[in-house]
């Protein structure tokens, strides 16, 4: 089975910086976008960044000039680096991977990790 394990979450002061991973393991045949999300209570879950195979990238307008996301695809590992950190930042962060699986119909399907929280105080 695939799975998508995130680290890297926790908790830091306004103007801070954290450094999320997720890596993907698994019976994977190949990796077409990985990216995160991220849901507040009483919020829906919005896209923060995404990166596909060739290094596009893309950002919510929230978080464009504080957040970088990169990709090591030999290790299936995406990163997010956030810097500059606001209190409306904080929210439990989900990895999303949307990959083909080994042995599968050859399709693509999306798969998330088990999220990780991200709290920052004023």
């Amino acid at each position: 089975q695939v799975q998508l394990v995130e680290s890297g979450g926790g908790s830091v002061q306004a103007g801070g910086s954290l450094r999320l991973s997720c890596a993907a393991s698994g019976s994977i045949f190949s990796i077409n976008v990985m990216g995160w999300y991220r849901q507040a209570p009483g919020k829906e879950r919005e896209l923060v960044a995404a990166i596909i195979h060739g290094g596009y990238t893309d950002y919510a307008d929230s978080v464009k000039g504080r957040f970088t996301i990169s990709r090591d695809n030999a290790k299936n590992t995406v990163y997010l680096q956030m810097n500059n950190l606001k209190p409306e930042d904080t929210a439990v962060y989900y990895c999303h991977a949307e990959l083909v699986v080994l042995g599968g119909s050859g399709t693509s399907g999306d798969y998330w990790g088990q999220g990780t929280q991200v709290t920052v105080s004023s």
